[in-house]
């Protein structure tokens, strides 16, 4: 600002200015004077005799009741005046000044105005000028406001007043000029009214500019009548710059004359008054506002170039808002004064760019980057939309701005705010108005520049990516710019990495391609084949020039230097842009090659380039002719491949594309993929990506193999496959059988992979029988996990086998005397082929066992997906037309039993005999299934011990057969013990005899074989052949039960392990934004994971159906070792688990929780739990390639996860469901979804009503007296009530409204039960309560509630539970907390003669911290938490609810009462600060508040609380909350008001004897009541009790002069001044301005001392006035010049200036005072608060002075306030901080003392 320095030399913290040394001289003597004069009046009996006159005739002024009086009373006092002519001093001049200002009150009429005038008239007479001088303050007050509402019959009376009195005063006007130049005003609001001249002409003899802007500033009401003004006074500008004319057109150059010079110096001041007529709302005063800157202020002016930049700035934001008013007559004269008044288009744009642009764009880009919080956000892209409809500016300023435009929508929206919706929908207009050849220019420019630049910045890129994706793109740009800036951006990119093959790894390039495939989504392909037609020079370039000159030349950019092209067309942007893609990916491919530095990016590049190429060429619909070598480019891709740099992301790109290219025809040349060494480089490729430690990748890749397939004629995939898995190389067999395996298991059936690769299939099948252990171990792993379904190798197999070619003929012959009618081969065939075929189908009959048996079995073979085999099958071949699988097969077998004809004999018979001996073997194991036997009991344990030594010696070959054998040895090791395992299976649970007990145990388990089945499925590198031990467990462990019931435990426990493990696997492969870093490894698949699944669920199954009979065993041992030293075994780690009070009642049901049986299902629960919150699939934001294998992962096994849950709640439901609910409640994973638990719940439950059920059942047992049933399941040792409780009050969250009613029956029995179980308050009551509130809330938004009986159940138990849990925490009040019993109350309660142990309390600690009851109430951490939680709920839950459960008004009130007397009344009582309670009471309050028939209730603890002399004691962050609950109070009672205003006016106390001092505090805390009171209200709440208001404080400025009171009455002013409108304080004002000029005359008069009571009166009145220069009420400006200088003269003072305002006075009388000890040194104050972007707002300067002991700690105010006040007005445009100046009120009321 330009006067900051000025204000700093002027006004130094002392308040001494230019006049420091002579002020106080100057001040001092003239209150010597004046003391003088007094007293030599006062000593003049006739003076006396005056004053005596005066003042009968003032006290007078009491009686008067109606206007006539008035006149009677002015009648009376100018005879008075009139009779005393002689004395030049008026007596009580002070009271005179403010009776007369009333009777100028505009509600009087005229002749009242005419009378005081009359008064005036004399008085002024009387003191003549000098008089007037010295009481200018006084006399001034009452008349300045009044001109405004004159009639106009008083004006021309008022008028010949200031004409005559004030006029001549001249210099002595300066103090006064703002206010009266405000008086003046008001008549110049119509030219033609016959005031308008005469009031100019008195307007023009003063020196008026610099405070008519302040006006114009500060005075909303008085700008139009200003701009009126100075539209006759300012000189006009002709149409050369800077020259004014008159009316005789005399003319002078610029530098004679300047706008300066009529307005003064400071240029800053009149452009923000312009700025705030331009800002005003009324539409004509902006109107005159633009008018007078075309006549006077042009924007090519002096004045404006002279200006300051920031001010220049102020101008600009407000003239060019004025477009946002949508007017035409203030758009023409906007336009006139940007564009100058020539009307040539031309001449207007060159005075725009000369005169105006940069300031326009300056200004309109500050806004849109540092948005004020004045206006909205979109305010000044709003102006640039408008400014655009005027051609001239906005085709230049488009180019200037546009760009920084969307820069800043781009800040605002990708950064939303409130506002950011308008800022959306404005910039979609912005981006709809700008002219797309100026928007894309601009754009452009700065893209082209970042890639050529150091490849650095990426700004302009992800604008225009950000452009793309936000706005809607019309016909235009999408088919004329987008595809020449396309095709542009290709090949300038192409262009500098054929220049520098480094850049292509930069991540400039990869925002460049993200545009580009975003860029190309908005083109239509047709606009791809040509470029559009053009007119001009340019139309001749349109197929010469290459696309990136192309787009210069169109755009008009200067481009960089380039490589010749090639002498070609250019005219298809397709052709270029796919020629530049692929040299773009050639070269990426090349550099990945050459091993580049930034790996990850170039791939990135790379793959981006891939896929724009694939999607251009997905468009391509008609043929294209490009230039380029297909076979060349191709090669150069596939080498890429070989390279170690590419990962499957690129491998996915680049085979996807090679194959759209390949089948794409319209490309002219295209790349062929379809020869063998093209095709190998990449299944090879492929083929490494379906190992098992990239099984993320795996569906991709099979994808991808399969699109290779389809695409080449040739079966080259096939031949490829094969010759993988025919390589010497071993390590490259093994993995090449699991990639095919991974291929055959993830293709679909409808493929037919059986016979598009039928040679990897034999090989595979060849493996079965191989010698090499190797090779068939891997065969048949492939068959475990990857077959998928015979029926695919069958298919080939029976298709081949049914070959018409194999004919055969019926024959009779003769054996032995008998005949058999057989079948002979008519010709031969290939006999080893067919035998081959009969080999591989009885090892695939061997292997697949009953499996095979059953699919083979119920499967019709013409469903079979291959329509060669139907065709063959329905010609004949099989007779039956619903014949199996099985069916056929069988016939096919019995057809090769045949034998060749006799002609045919010789060669046949040698290799037919094998096929018989293969056919009767395969018909043998399709009959046959016999048991084993012949095994010595020595091996067992030998074979056991082999097991365990290949499980830990990496030996996976042989384990298959050595579990084959094991389970060969133990079945004839129990065969003898069928008979017993018959009478004890699982369906004999009880009773057994002690005489079988040797029979059961005869088998005994192998001490190796436990850990040898658990390493064997533990061990990582044992995890190829897990499916085989698997399988030994589930088939053996069950077969030979209760022998090997020992093992289930530890391989429970094993399967859990692992499971978690591959849980963690496939969450750490889950993580995104490793795509471009290197391969992920991970070996989880959805085939492992169910594998385990299925053996946990048997595992449980076993251990819970045989655990009976271990009970009873455990039984017998307990009892035996009684006696002797604790041996817990398998039990010993749960005793003591229950802390319960129901301990007693449960000794049958412990045993069953401390179980084996029960740990195994609760730790199988857990991690079932685990698998069901934690794999649940969501598509993620951006697509990977692990994505598809994940998913599968994810959903297989959360749906087997689903079917064993089910399968053990059907076993085991209650135990089940509590588990589930224990691991609900334990402290919650992350990665495990927060309703897990209930959606399992509503998996395992039929419906709502079982689950709540159950929960109650659980419950009952919990709670001691609740269930009188017997309890038969095992109780979970870690779940209490509370959880339970807990688990219900969230699971009846979930559900919705006609459920709730469902369940509403059993619940209610459950709360019944607890509410009759005891007459004591219990935890669980509070539980029950939260329970019911849940439930009924749901309840009460359905009809249900208008069924009388349910309402009344609900109305009952509702009210008894919170009856009960209120009477708690009144109890637990009036006992005190049990924390201060002493130790003798503590034995009582406890019930012994010692304390109660500490166990209890280390039981308490280890209960689950989210409990929602604690589980003793007792206990004092315990009781304080629980009256706490009972608090907090019934404030957040209970309250809001009350009216929609109890709906009766007396029961509501009921329970509102028992509130106030458990809860209110004892934590409101005996409080020191009594409004510091706890939050959750205070809420409790504040609930009831908005009751309205609860009043009564709170009523009366609230009214104690505000009658309570300790109220202020407080601080203001407690007073805040309960400013509402006060409002609501006096809205409810209407007779409370005027009760607090009877306190006001009267004492309380009617004692003779009580102390006046004490007596003043009262009053004075009951004057700050009334001032709390009317702060908790709205803007004008209490105003009609306004004038009941006013009568009391004028009452108590009247009678009662102690300090104390009136320090309460000015802080009663201040919130009367922040809660009403300024209008409706008008006839305060003569009072209030009486009482501020008293105090601070007497101040002047004589300074108090330290210590003085009167300085706190003055620091009240200090922030009174403090207040009122912070509102810059316009009812106020015309007073304020009495106690602040507001002219210039407060920055610029004048030489020998010294101060007439009362403040600047004091300044200099308290300054000159000598420096005590008792000033405290208080810091100059800042006036004004800044926030960050928006404009200074002005607040009290005294907000942090509480009280004072010395005058001088007032000097910082006294000094800079003038200065300070007329700076503030000056920056922060009339914007007040209302927080802070209600937070100095709050604080000023409480101040915590």
């Amino acid at each position: 600002m330009t006067m900051s320095s000025t204000s700093l030399k002027v006004a130094s913290s002392d308040g001494a200015g230019t006049s420091v040394t002579r002020g106080p001289t100057v001040v001092s003597a003239r209150a010597s004077d004046r003391a003088s004069a007094q007293q030599a009046f006062a000593s003049d009996p006739k003076y006396k005799k005056f004053t005596q006159q005066v003042e009968k005739c003032l006290n007078s002024f009491d009686n008067v009741h109606e206007w006539a009086d008035c006149i009677a009373f002015l009648k009376q006092l100018l005879k008075t005046f009139q009779s005393y002519m002689q004395f030049k001093e008026i007596p009580r001049k002070l009271i005179v000044s403010k009776r007369l200002s009333q009777c100028l009150n505009p509600a009087l009429p005229t002749g009242v105005h005419q009378r005081a005038l009359d008064v005036y008239l004399h008085i002024l007479s009387v003191l003549g000028p000098v008089g007037l001088v010295a009481d200018l303050s006084i006399w001034s007050s009452g008349l300045f406001p009044f001109f405004e509402y004159a009639a106009t019959s008083v004006k021309p009376t008022l008028l010949n007043l200031f004409d005559t009195h004030y006029l001549p005063l001249q210099a002595g006007l300066r103090p006064v000029m703002k206010s009266f130049i405000l008086a003046l005003l008001p008549g110049l609001e119509e030219e033609t009214s016959e005031f308008f001249d005469k009031i100019c002409q008195r307007v023009q003899r003063i020196r008026e500019c610099v405070e008519l802007r302040s006006v114009m500033l500060t005075t909303p009401t008085a700008r139009g009548t200003s701009l009126n003004y100075l539209a006759r006074r300012l000189p006009r500008l002709t149409a050369d710059e800077g020259i004014p004319t008159q009316q005789n057109d005399w003319q002078m150059t610029e530098e004679d004359i300047d706008i300066s010079d009529v307005v003064g110096k400071d240029i800053g001041l009149m452009i923000r008054a312009f700025a705030a007529a331009l800002e005003d709302e009324n539409l004509l005063v902006r109107r005159g506002a633009l008018d007078l800157l075309l006549q006077s202020m042009r924007v090519d002016s002096t004045a404006v170039n002279k200006a300051q930049a920031e001010d220049r700035v102020i101008l600009m934001r407000a003239a060019t808002g004025v477009v946002l008013r949508r007017d035409l007559s203030l758009n023409r004269r906007l336009y006139t004064w940007l564009l100058g008044s020539d009307e040539k288009s031309d001449h207007q744009i060159e005075f725009l760019k000369a005169n105006a642009l940069d300031l326009v764009r300056s200004t309109l880009k500050n806004e849109m980057f540092s948005p004020s919080g004045e206006y909205s956000e979109s305010r000044p892209f709003k102006i640039f939309i408008s400014l655009l409809d005027k051609w001239e500016i906005g085709a230049v300023l488009s180019q200037v701005l546009v760009y920084d435009a969307f820069k800043a929508i781009k800040r605002l929206i990708e950064d939303p705010s409130e506002g950011s919706e308008d800022v959306t929908m404005t910039a979609s207009t912005l981006y709809e108005a700008v002219e797309p050849q100026i928007l894309w220019k601009q754009l452009l420019s700065p893209v082209f520049a970042e890639i050529v630049g150091d490849a650095q910045g990426i700004e302009a890129i992800r604008m225009v990516h950000f452009i793309l994706k936000t706005f809607a793109q019309d016909d235009e740009i999408q088919t004329i710019h987008l595809p020449i800036i396309f095709a542009a951006i290709l090949d300038l990119i192409d262009v500098q990495v054929q220049d520098n093959a480094l850049r292509a790894s930069t991540s400039l390039l990869k925002e460049t391609l993200f545009l580009q495939e975003e860029m190309l989504r908005h083109i239509p392909h047709s606009s791809l084949l040509q470029r559009p037609d053009l007119t001009g020079p340019i139309e001749a370039k349109r197929t010469t020039q290459r696309p990136y000159l192309f787009a210069c030349s169109f755009y008009g950019i200067d481009p960089v230097a380039i490589p010749p092209s090639l002498p070609v067309s250019f005219a298809v942007p397709f052709v270029s842009a796919f020629e530049n893609l692929a040299m773009f990916a050639k070269n990426c491919a090349q550099a990945l090659t050459a091993s580049s530095p930034d790996v990850t990016i170039l791939r990135e590049v790379f793959a981006l380039s891939l896929s724009l190429l694939d999607r251009l060429t997905d468009r391509l619909a008609t043929p294209s002719t490009l230039a380029w070598n297909p076979t060349e480019w191709l090669h150069v891709i596939l080498s890429g491949l070989d390279n170690e740099s590419a990962n499957f992301t690129t491998v996915d790109r680049t085979v996807t594309l090679l194959v759209a290219l390949h089948q794409n025809t319209n490309l002219i040349p295209r790349p062929s993929i379809n020869d063998r060494l093209t095709t190998y480089t990449m299944v090879k490729k492929l083929l490494k990506y379906l190992r098992a430690n990239y099984a993320v990748y795996h569906v991709r890749a099979v994808n991808l193999i399969w699109s290779l397939e389809a695409a080449t004629t040739h079966s080259h995939v096939e031949s490829i496959l094969a010759q993988t898995m025919t390589s010497p190389d071993s390590q490259n067999i093994h993995e090449s059988y699991e990639a095919f395996g991974v291929l055959w298991r993830l293709t679909e059936d409808n493929l037919l992979p059986g016979f598009r690769f039928k040679v990897p299939m034999m090989i595979v099948l060849d493996t079965l029988k191989s010698d090499d252990p190797s090779l068939r171990r891997i065969g048949e792993t492939w068959m475990r996990c990857s077959l998928k379904s015979y029926l695919r190798i069958l298919d080939p197999i029976l298709f081949d086998l049914l070959d018409p070619s194999m004919r055969r003929i019926p024959f009779t012959a003769k054996v032995h005397g008998r005949e058999l009618r057989i079948y002979l081969y008519e010709r031969p065939f290939d006999q080893r082929y067919s035998n081959h075929l009969l080999d591989l189908l009885l090892s695939i009959i061997r292997f697949g066992g009953q499996g095979f048996a059953k699919t083979a079995r119920s499967t019709p073979i013409r469903r079979s997906h291959h329509a060669g085999l139907v065709q063959r099958v329905e010609g004949g071949a099989i007779p039956d037309p619903d014949a199996s699988y099985l069916d056929a097969m069988v016939e096919i077998v019995l057809r090769f039993v045949s034998e060749p004809s006799q002609s045919w004999a010789p060669t046949m018979l040698p290799t037919n005999a094998i096929i018989q001996s293969t056919a009767v073997d395969l018909l043998q194991a399709v009959v046959a299934r016999g048991d084993i036997d012949g095994v010595t009991d020595g091996i067992e344990a030998i074979v056991v011990g082999k097991l365990y030594f290949c499980v830990h010696t990496d030996r996976l070959d042989i384990q298959n057969k050595l579990l084959h054998l094991l389970h060969s040895l133990i079945s004839a090791s129990t065969s003898h013990d069928s008979t017993g395992r018959d009478d004890s299976g699982p369906n004999s649970a009880t009773g057994h005899d002690n005489d079988q007990e040797p029979r059961h145990r005869q088998y005994s388990v192998n001490s190796l074989l436990i850990q040898a089945l658990v390493d064997g499925i533990a061990v990582r590198t044992n995890r190829p052949v897990l499916q085989h031990w698997l399988d030994f467990i589930l088939m053996a462990v069950p077969q030979f039960q209760p022998a090997l019931q020992a093992v289930v435990g530890p391989l429970n426990d094993c399967l859990c392990r692992q499971l978690v493990l591959s849980l963690k696997d496939v969450h750490a492969a889950s993580l995104h934004g490793q795509d471009f870093a290197q391969d992920l490894s991970s070996n989880a698949t959805d085939t492992e994971m169910i594998m385990l699944l299925n053996g946990l669920e048997r595992m449980i199954l076993l251990s819970l159906a045989y655990t009976s009979e271990l009970n009873s065993t455990e039984d017998d041992y307990a009892s035996q070792d009684k006696t002797g030293t604790e041996n817990g075994g398998l039990l010993g780690y749960v005793s003591n688990v229950f802390g319960s009070d129901s301990v007693q009642q449960m000794s049958d049901e412990v045993l069953t929780a401390r179980s084996p049986a029960y740990r195994s299902l609760d730790e199988g629960i857990r991690v079932l739990y685990s698998i069901w919150g934690t794999l649940l699939w969501r598509n993620p934001t951006t697509w990977s390639p692990k994505d598809e294998s994940l998913s599968l992962v994810y959903n297989r096994t959360r749906i087997r996860c689903r079917r064993v849950l089910e399968h053990l709640f059907r076993a085991q439901a209650v135990e089940v469901f509590e588990s589930v609910v224990d691991c609900w409640s334990r402290v919650p994973d992350s990665s495990v979804t927060p309703d897990a638990a209930f959606e399992l719940v509503d998996v395992l439950v039929s419906s709502a009503q079982n689950a709540v059920h159950m929960i109650c059942e659980s419950i009952s047992w919990r709670i001691p007296g609740l269930s009188e049933k017997s309890k038969k399941q095992a109780l979970n040792p870690n779940l209490t009530e509370g959880v339970l409780f807990k688990f219900l009050e969230q699971y009846l969250r979930q559900l919705e409204g006609p459920i709730a009613i469902q369940v509403w029956s059993r619940f209610l029995q459950l709360v019944k039960d607890v509410v009759g179980s005891s007459r004591d308050f219990k935890a669980h009551h509070f539980a029950a309560l939260s329970c019911v509130t849940v439930l009924a809330e749901k309840i009460a938004q359905t009809t249900a509630m208008e069924d009388r009986r349910i309402r009344k159940e609900l109305q009952d138990n509702f009210g008894k539970l919170l009856d009960s849990s209120v009477m708690f925490v009144g109890r637990s009040y009036d006992q005190g907390s049990w924390i201060r019993r002493s130790t003798k109350e503590s034995l009582v309660t406890n019930g012994r003669g010692s304390p109660a142990p500490s166990q209890d309390i280390k039981n308490e600690d280890k209960q689950d911290a989210s409990t929602l009851v604690p589980p003793d109430s007792g206990k004092p951490g315990a009781s304080t938490e629980l009256i706490s939680q009972i608090n907090e709920f019934v404030a957040s839950s209970v309250l809001p609810n009350l009216r929609k459960f109890l709906v009766d008004n007396d029961k509501i009130l009921s329970a509102c009462n028992n509130i106030v007397y458990y809860v209110v009344n004892p934590a409101m009582r005996g409080r020191t600060r009594p409004m510091d309670l706890d939050p959750p009471v205070l809420a409790i309050i504040q609930g009831m508040a908005k009751i309205s028939s609860a009043t009564k209730a709170w009523k009366t603890p609230v009214t104690e609380l505000l009658n309570d002399n300790r109220l202020f004691n407080c601080t203001p962050s407690a007073a805040d909350p309960w400013k509402p609950v006060f409002k609501v109070l006096f809205d409810a009672d209407k007779a409370a008001f005027p009760e607090l205003l009877s306190k006001v006016a009267t004492a309380p106390s009617a004692n003779i004897f009580t102390n006046r001092e004490y007596e003043m505090l009262l009053r004075s805390l009951n004057v700050r009541r009334l001032s709390l009171i009317l702060f908790t209200g709205e803007k004008n709440h209490f105003l009609t009790q306004l004038p009941t208001i006013q009568e009391k404080l004028v009452d108590i400025f009247r009678n009662v002069t102690a300090p104390i009171v009136q320090c309460e009455v000015f802080l009663c002013i201040r919130v009367l001044l922040c809660r009403l409108s300024a209008h409706n304080m008008t006839s305060f004002w003569p009072v209030l301005l009486t009482e501020l000029y008293r105090i601070f005359e007497q101040a002047m008069t004589a300074l108090p001392s330290d210590g003085s009571e009167d300085l706190q009166l003055i620091l009240a009145a200090s922030k009174c006035l403090d207040l009122l220069l912070v509102l810059q009420t316009e009812e106020f400006q015309i007073h304020q010049w009495i106690f602040v200088t507001d002219t210039v003269d407060a920055i610029y003072r004048p030489d020998n200036w010294f101060p007439e305002a009362m403040m600047d006075q004091l300044a200099e009388i308290a300054g000159a005072l000598p420096v005590g000890d008792g000033a405290n040194g208080v810091s100059t104050p800042n006036l004004q608060t800044t926030f960050p972007d928006q404009r200074p707002l002005r607040r009290p300067m005294l907000n942090s002075i509480r009280q004072i002991e010395s005058i001088r700690d007032l000097i910082p105010f006294f000094s800079n306030v003038s200065i300070t006040s007329y700076e503030s007005v000056y920056a922060s445009g009339g914007n007040v901080d209302w927080e802070a100046v209600e937070r100095g009120i709050m604080d000023d009321m409480f101040d915590g003392r």
